[in-house]
């Protein structure tokens, strides 16, 4: 597996280089190329848990500092999260085969497009802290150059530079906790710093860095500012893997360094995760149900997802730590799930935006609509992953959150008062989560896909590319396919539950028949269970019995009457509720206070022919307390310093000499 995995590295480092060389005529072969060798990485890491193999001893090769070789290993965890990555690398490079020729400069995208791969896929099998944080920089770097790739969209440039800021934040993080958990010996190989974790201060201080670090990159409130500003300005199969795939890194990166290299985590710190999880999961959703453009809905719809997954973590943290083993297992195998799941429904919503954006030019919400006549495939797939996300059964959306639920209400038996009354405070938060979901992606595909068109372009769209169509059909059967069978997945992430919370997932303690595959009982056989199948199967006769019943008790005859008015008089696009009315009711309940939002009415007087209008302004508080002050600091400071441009030779000299006495002071005091 191990040698796969780095095979793959190679072959997509090769293909980027090739992509360098070759141009743009070479493009669809490199996406096909990097496809190939996805689904290959991806294949070897169900055959790695499958089989349960025995953990290798680490491949070291002389390579990197001087004083320390490159360290690479596989375990469950690695192959868990490579089997995310390159289903999800799998699919968005199929997609591209038919998008990429929609780029405004390909050349700028196609060489990066495998480097990004090969450098998620290495940041997963690095096994000292030089190899990784080498892969997350390159990772980082190769990310920055996609969403630059489209500089000269307006907005774009600057979108490249926040994100660039942060991951340079990320990193140093990282590499400050890597220096706090290798201590005074330097040992930075993960087995070192497995069998000697950080003690005390030094630990939390290290467990925060950790936290900061890696959140910047998942896009964990509040250092998610970067993401709605690069994933709507990288080439949409680009987003599907930064919001699908990369942000995933992050979380493994979380739970590497928590669950394995930093020993035993106080409950504190599980706490911790629980309440950014959730904060982020409120925050996220609210920014996405009051958004106009379909790829900032998504990824503000990202910072959701990622904020349920730590959510969950944070749980099985907390449960861990009290010798709660059966609900720690539970928390975590809900952790993983929705990493699973939120990688293949938000690829396929990503990829659904591409299809609008190539077919119509718009992703504004206000500019489309009536899609499902003109691109009747799309909206299918479309339809699948919003009510995925929305987490409606029999999906896989639902599955994850529903066993996140259970973890929830399992949590009155913690020890600690302030996790009894927290903990459910923040599921309160998730149920609030998911019901704004759903009102978000029905809202979303409402406005994109029914109605009427509401611009020219939208009515002349035609059907996108088959390999377009044929990405997003492979990611919704997987979305039908996780929700109908999760115990398949749970079953491939048993050995990996078993070694972070001590025991097995409880459907899978006694071993499974043919029928425990069709059942989820997460605690107690027999309470709080679900099957995707009896719901799939209820669900179809439910639709056929009523197609049925409607067929057969209506009347044939044949009556005419005026078309009911409602706000339809006129056969005019703009009667209709735009996206800004449909979510004005939750936007005044909930984003005046939490998103600052303000609208004004200019509506002139009678016989005013000016037109009337309606603003509205929302603001980030996020960026307000954190972000801004920072800016506005560096620009006063580089205002001041730039006066040193402008000094005489003399004045130059002066400094130097000054310099210099200070610099001998403080040599001779130093002695």
């Amino acid at each position: 597996m191990l040698s796969v995995l780095l095979a793959v590295v190679l072959f997509l480092l090769a293909l980027g280089i090739a992509g360098a060389v070759f141009g743009v005529p070479w493009a669809a072969r490199i996406y096909a190329a990097a496809a190939c060798a996805c689904a290959v990485a991806a294949v070897a890491a169900v055959v790695f848990l499958v089989a349960r193999a025995d953990v290798p001893e680490a491949l070291v090769l002389p390579v990197g500092l001087p004083w320390l070789s490159a360290h690479f290993r596989i375990d469950a965890l690695a192959a868990w999260f490579a089997l995310v990555i390159n289903v999800a690398g799998t699919a968005s490079a199929v997609f591209a085969i038919g998008y990429g020729g929609h780029n405004d400069e390909p050349a700028r995208v196609v060489p990066f497009f495998p480097v990004f791969l090969a450098a998620m896929n290495l940041v997963l099998v690095a096994d000292d802290a030089f190899a990784f944080l080498i892969a997350w920089e390159f990772m980082s770097l190769s990310s920055w150059l996609l969403v630059l790739s489209n500089h000269r969209r307006p907005g774009n440039a600057r979108a490249a530079q926040v994100y660039l800021v942060m991951a340079a934040l990320g990193t140093a993080c990282l590499l400050l906790a890597f220096g706090i958990m290798a201590g005074p010996d330097g040992a930075y190989r993960f087995a070192s710093i497995r069998d000697n974790p950080p003690q005390g201060a030094a630990a939390a201080i290290a467990l925060a860095l950790v936290l900061l670090g890696t959140g910047s990159k998942a896009g964990l409130v509040p250092v998610h500012a970067w993401l709605p500003l690069a994933h709507p300005a990288a080439p949409s199969h680009v987003s599907a893997l930064m919001s699908g795939a990369m942000t995933k890194v992050a979380i493994y990166g979380l739970v590497r360094l928590l669950f394995d290299l930093a020993g035993p985590v106080p409950w504190g710190w599980g706490a911790a995760l629980v309440a950014v999880g959730a904060l982020s999961a409120v925050i996220g959703i609210l920014h996405a149900v009051v958004e106009r453009d379909l790829k900032t809905l998504l990824a503000f719809s990202t910072v959701e997802n990622v904020g349920i997954a730590v959510m969950a973590f944070g749980l099985a943290i907390v449960f861990r730590t009290n010798a709660m083993g059966t609900l720690a297992a539970l928390a975590f195998t809900a952790a993983l799930f929705h990493v699973l799941n939120h990688a293949i429904m938000k690829s396929l919503m990503f990829f659904v935006a591409g299809a609008v954006e190539v077919s119509t030019g718009q992703r504004d919400l206000e500019k489309l609509g009536g899609l499902i006549h003109r691109l009747p495939v799309t909206a299918t797939l479309a339809l699948i992953g919003a009510a995925s996300i929305a987490a409606l059964p029999p999906l896989n959306g639902f599955v994850s959150e529903w066993l996140t639920f259970q973890a929830v209400l399992n949590s009155p038996s913690l020890p600690q008062w302030v996790l009894k009354f927290g903990v459910p405070v923040a599921g309160a938060l998730l149920a609030l989560s998911a019901a704004l979901a759903a009102a978000c992606f029905v809202r979303a595909y409402g406005m994109a896909f029914l109605g009427r068109p509401r611009s020219r372009k939208a009515a002349e769209a035609v059907e996108v590319a088959p390999s377009m169509r044929w990405a997003m059909a492979g990611l919704a059967g997987l979305c039908i396919g996780v929700g109908i069978l999760p115990m398949v997945p749970a079953a491939a992430m048993a050995p990996l539950v078993r070694r972070f919370a001590g025991v097995d997932f409880a459907p899978l303690a006694d071993g499974l028949s043919f029928g425990d595959f069709m059942l989820l009982a997460p605690v107690t056989p027999g309470v709080s269970s679900y099957s995707g199948f009896v719901v799939l199967i209820a669900v179809v006769a439910v639709t056929l019995a009523s197609i049925e019943g409607v067929h057969r008790l209506a009347t044939n005859r044949l009556r005419r009457a005026a078309a009911w008015d409602c706000g339809f008089p006129d056969p005019s696009p703009a009667t209709q509720y735009t996206a800004s009315s449909f979510a004005q009711p939750l936007r005044r309940v909930y984003a005046s206070t939490v998103l600052r939002a303000r609208d004004h009415v200019d509506m002139p007087e009678p016989g005013d022919a000016r037109p009337a209008r309606f603003t509205l302004s929302m603001r980030d508080l996020a960026w307000d307390a954190f972000y801004a002050p920072v800016e506005r600091g560096v620009t006063w400071l580089a205002e001041r310093m730039n006066t040193l441009q402008f000094l005489t030779i003399r004045r130059y000299l002066v400094f130097m000499f000054t310099a210099l006495i200070v610099l001998l002071v403080t040599v001779a005091l130093a002695k």
